[in-house]
Parts: C-alpha cells; structure tokens; sequence
C-alpha cells in the first residue's frame, strides 16, 4: 500500500519574502577548487583572463547570487596583499600545507563574480591577521581613491572600486583546527575592534563573523560586537569524513536532515536572548552534507588522498534531497536566514565537477538550479501531515515540503521532497481548503536507485524531468526518493 501524507496551505495566514543570498556559494583554496576548478589560464575552455567558460555556464544556470572567498580554514593565515598586484610570489599554504601561486587574488575574484553575476562576499584573516589587515582590505576594494590601499587598487588597473558589499570577520576561529583560534572572551573584544575600524573605512558595508550554535561563544559575542554585526555566520556538515573517506548510505544522511533546523532555532533562540532579534540574521555560510576529506599530515599520500572528495559516485540522491532538505529549512526561517553557502562551488563536495575536457552537473547541482529558477519569491504559511521515515531507532517525516508564491499569491510553486528511498508517496494538496483538481505542470528530480549519480561517462542519469499531474481530489503520486518543484 503506497503511503499518504498531506500539505495544506493557507493564503489567509501571509507570506513573507525571503532573501535570494539563500542560493549562495562558497570558494576556498582547496586542492582543486580554485586552480584546475574555476581558474585554469592556458586551457583550451578558458577566457582570455584564465576563467573556464564553461564553468561560467554552468553557474548562471544556477544564478547564483553571492560566492563566499577565500576561506575557510584557508583565509587563517591568508593575507590579501599577497595576491594583489605584479611579481607576486608563492606562499606555503598553512592550512592545507601546498604552495599556493596568489596568481588568483582579490581581484581576480572579484572579476570572476561579476562574469558569473554574483556579490562578491570576502571572508578576511582573523587567526594570524590583525583588525587594521581587515580595514585596509576594505579600503583596497571599496574607497575610490582617498589612502594608500585605495591608490594601489588603482595603480593596478583598477580605477573604479570593487564594491565589495559582504565580509566577514574570521571562520570558525572557535575550532583548535584554525590558526589564531580564539577563546569566546578573546573572540568578542577582537570582533568589536575589527567591526570597528571596518566601518570606520566604509560604514554601508554589511558585516558578520564567525558564530555557532553554541550559548557560550556566540552569546559572548553578541554582548560585545552584536551593535556592529549585521549577521552571524554558522556552518555545518552532516556526514563528516574528514579523515576517513567512508561516505554514509541514503537513510543515515537523510534521518541527519532535522539537524539543520536545530542549529537554525538555537541560533535564533541566542540572537533573541541578546535582545537583538529582527536586527540580526543568520549565514550559514558553509554548509554541504559531506564534510571534506583530508587526512592529517603533508605527506604525498595525504595530499593525494584529497582526490577522493572528487569521486563523483560520492554525491547520489542522498545528497540531493539532503540539499533540498536544507534549503526547505531554510526558507521556513525566512525571517532570521538571511544567507546560506553550499561548500563549495565546484570539485571537492560541490554540485559542479570540473575536469580538463568539461563538467558535469552532480545530482546537487540540479536541486539548486530548481530552486534559484522556479521557486517563487515569498513562503507562504503550510501544515504537513506525513508519515514517519524509519530507519533503525531513528525517524524523519518521509515528507518535506515548503510553498511558495508570487506576493500576489496567485502562482504557487511547492517544493515536496519524498525521502522515502524505495516507496512512492501519495501527497494530497489542499489551497485554501479546496483539494488541488485538473491538470499542474511539475519539475522532477528522480534517480533509477537512491544510489543514482551522474558522472563523466553518464553525465545525465540523474536530470529533471517534465511531468504532468492529473489530480483528483487534490493527489499527486512523487516518486520514491524525489525531489518536486509543483506549479499551482
């Protein structure tokens, strides 16, 4: 017997807007993230500035609105007049201990946003950086010419100034993993005085720092700097393998699903405690179900071992409706999440795999073109009824499911997500208490197996399909493990 769930959807209850930055992206300096990834001067499917074109494709399909730069545990020791102007020279990664050329800095980043549309978001030093570092970045990109760091900007071919909108004050300076790790007392004071002179250089821009879910740390901080904070910066990663490559199976990732709204309501819950709720919102700006592999040391084979972040039957219909999970979750918190940034953009984790002859877009990729193109730009008020997805001890509702629509509210897109991996589920729409009749156009997301991914030699078994659904008394049937974006 095929299980039964139910979306009802109130019109009378509002809608609100949520911000587009939820679609964001992330861009570190990762084995082959930058270099080989998005930047490969020389390559036949490069442009005359290096960048490949067909990655540039690829990602206006997705419209991505705001990428996140340098780092990461990378931008720890980073300085950002290493990668700005001629004769550059190497720097030994200390993060992830390889050379890295600089010959892709600030500017080259910020060159590459603008050919893909996207804000530039700049993430500086707070581990072995100082706060007059961080100002001085600001003033490179963003005064037209008054200072010194403004007139080199200038002096290298670059006259009119960046623009540069988004930063953010540090990453994950909580873990012991980060150089220049902080404790929760220090973290506040130092934010203060960054955020300080920041704004003292340009006071438009819009400022975060490295937060968590988390009382102790991310409370202290607000006490101290939440006055000149805009947004607090969470990540997660649900399936951690970072030092063993052992990627979960389909059921155990999709049961890790809850965890996301958990650290958002905790957020949001501290935010409030502060007394800063309505004036403070929440990034989580690194987010991906896998955690990246890299095991300890810098030998050659621990180097190497980062190749496998790059096997593309790692990211299967698991990863997809985790994603479409997380970002349901995120537009449900509309109000307080402002920004998210799947980690990353290409290679390692990402939805797009780039290799010498072209890309291919992993199961990932098409939930995020699905939601940046077809969604509709306010979340209405649902109640979903599902049944429970049970695995082990554990459960999940086999259903999740947001609605959105035009501020009118006469279109409808429903993003349902069945997490069932081998059992279709029957979904009774109701609007405005009226069960859903005739014929509604849908998007499907659909893999032959929940193990289902796309790769160099199948670049396309796992893509969206055109469908139709005849509804009687409100019924659509979405396929096992699926992911439907429905027009009503």
């Amino acid at each position: 017997m095929t299980p039964s769930a139910a979306v009802y959807i109130d019109p009378h209850r509002g809608h609100k807007a949520y911000n587009r930055m939820l679609f964001g992206q992330f861009l570190e300096h990762f084995h082959r993230q930058v270099y080989g990834g998005i930047f490969e001067p020389g390559s036949p499917l490069a442009d005359a500035d290096g960048f490949r074109t067909d990655v540039i494709e690829a990602l206006r399909e997705l419209r991505v609105p705001v990428v996140r730069w340098p780092g990461g545990c990378f931008v720890s020791a980073y300085h950002w007049l290493h990668g700005v102007g001629a004769g550059r020279q190497p720097s030994y990664d200390k993060a992830w201990r390889v050379n890295d050329p600089n010959t892709f800095g600030t500017d080259e980043f910020v060159a590459w946003c603008r050919k893909i549309g996207a804000e530039p978001y700049l993430c500086t030093n707070a581990g072995t950086g100082t706060p007059e570092e961080m100002s001085d970045w600001v003033e490179y990109c963003n005064l037209p010419e008054a200072g010194r760091w403004a007139q080199l900007r200038r002096a290298n071919g670059h006259a009119l100034p960046h623009t540069v909108r988004y930063w953010s004050i540090g990453n994950e300076n909580y873990g012991d993993w980060e150089m220049g790790a902080k404790t929760a007392a220090e973290w506040g004071r130092f934010v203060a005085e960054s955020a300080k002179m920041m704004k003292r250089v340009d006071p438009s821009i819009r400022l975060l720092a490295a937060a968590l879910a988390d009382v102790d740390w991310t409370l202290n901080l607000l006490r101290q700097a939440g006055q000149y904070l805009d947004m607090v910066s969470i990540h997660g990663y649900y399936d951690p393998l970072w030092q063993k490559d052992e990627p979960s199976d389909y059921a155990t990732c999709l049961l890790r699903s809850g965890q996301v709204e958990d650290a958002i309501r905790l957020t949001e819950q501290i935010i409030g405690v502060a007394g800063l709720e309505g004036k403070l919102g929440i990034a989580f700006d690194e987010w991906n179900l896998r955690g990246w592999h890299h095991p300890v040391g810098n030998t050659p084979a621990a180097i190497a071992a980062r190749d496998r972040n790059d096997i593309n039957a790692t990211y299967t219909m698991a990863d997809a409706l985790f994603s479409a999970s997380f970002l349901n979750s995120c537009l449900r918190h509309a109000s307080s999440v402002q920004m998210a940034n799947m980690a990353p953009v290409v290679n390692t984790r990402g939805p797009l795999f780039v290799h010498p002859n072209g890309v291919v877009r992993r199961t990932t990729f098409h939930v995020l073109a699905l939601y940046a193109n077809l969604l509709g730009s306010h979340v209405g008020d649902i109640f979903v009824d599902s049944p429970a997805f049970v695995h082990g001890n554990l459960s999940t509702p086999a259903l999740d499911a947001v609605a959105t629509c035009d501020p009118e509210q006469q279109e409808w897109q429903l993003a349902l997500v069945n997490r069932l991996p081998d059992r279709a589920l029957h979904c009774k729409v109701l609007l405005a208490g009226s069960p859903l009749q005739g014929v509604h156009r849908a998007q499907v997301l659909a893999g032959d197996s929940p193990d289902a991914y796309n790769d160099i030699e199948f670049p396309e078994r796992v893509t969206p399909r055109s469908v139709e659904f005849t509804c009687s008394d409100g019924m659509v049937l979405l396929p096992a493990h699926s992911v439907t974006l429905l027009k009503v």
